[in-house]
């Protein structure tokens, strides 16, 4: 959980999240929800960590069927539009 989504996913993108990010090289945002109360977004999240993995995949894919990096949606820009800024970021973008 997070009040400032695209500052954590970038934290991700460049590993400075030790842990299961940097563990199993996860840099891709396919899911998302937004909450206006603190407290349904925490109790969301523990809903979702007692899932099954199949159903997680399957909550995505009804979303995100082609599991497309929705990161670059956070700023209003398409996967290729996004690119073009990449460069600009000193650290620049795992692969």
């Amino acid at each position: 959980m997070t009040s400032d989504l695209p500052k954590r996913v970038w934290e991700h993108l460049t590993i400075r999240i030790k842990g299961f990010t940097a563990k199993y090289g996860v840099t891709r945002l396919v899911w998302h929800e937004a909450f206006k109360d603190v407290d349904e977004a925490i109790a969301r999240e523990k809903r979702l960590k007692k899932w099954r993995r199949a159903w997680k995949i399957r909550l995505i894919e009804e979303h995100n069927r082609d599991w497309n990096d929705l990161y670059p949606s956070l700023f209003g820009l398409t996967a290729k539009e996004f690119e073009r800024y990449e460069d600009q970021f000193p650290e620049g973008r795992p692969q």
